[in-house]
């Protein structure tokens, strides 16, 4: 992937939001700022919020990368520019986790929510240096708070995961941290 220069975010959500519905238009205004920012866009490559941030970074001039799995037998959508097909479901995350020099995590369901396990579970393990990851905080506060909690009854790092519904707080976030 020598052609990728900037670096990429890669965001979790959910297949299931339509356009006109405000979780797939946060996703493309998300994508189109990040776009607009430099940054390559990478996700799951299917429909929902996956297209929605696929479409608003590449109207940007963005790149986008979509890591589709052959056992949904679906095409990736129209807005991803590379196309990287995995076995199952694991090879997916486990890629969509080495691409990401960070990490969005919309709003989702338990696909979402094992995504984000996983990231913070290497990160919190040192598997994976730490990356910034940002989610949605409407939906992922009560989880981030929760799990914060037993990470200090564990003596481990809490605060991994930053969370705003802000689109130019989130872009901030992430360009603060990856120092650009």
């Amino acid at each position: 992937m020598a052609e990728i220069k900037n670096k990429i975010v890669t965001i979790f959500g959910s297949s299931f939001p339509k356009p006109g519905e405000n979780e797939y238009e946060f996703a493309y205004q998300l994508g189109k700022k990040l776009g607009e920012h430099g940054f390559t866009i990478c996700n799951g490559g299917f429909y929902g919020t996956m297209e929605a941030a696929a479409k608003g970074a590449s109207e940007a001039g963005s790149y986008t990368i979509g890591v589709t799995i052959g056992d949904f037998k679906l095409e990736a959508n129209k807005f991803i520019k590379k196309e990287i097909r995995c076995k199952n479901l694991f090879e997916r995350i486990t890629k969509l986790i080495e691409l990401g020099d960070s990490y969005i995590v919309l709003k989702g369901g338990t696909g979402t929510l094992l995504e984000l396990s996983a990231v913070w579970e290497l990160a919190n393990k040192n598997i994976i240096e730490k990356k910034p990851i940002a989610a949605v905080k409407d939906y992922w506060k009560d989880l981030v708070k929760l799990i914060d909690e037993r990470m200090i009854l564990e003596n481990r790092d809490k605060g991994i995961v930053f969370l705003s519904d802000d689109l130019n707080e989130i872009v901030s976030y992430l360009k603060s941290n990856l120092e650009i």
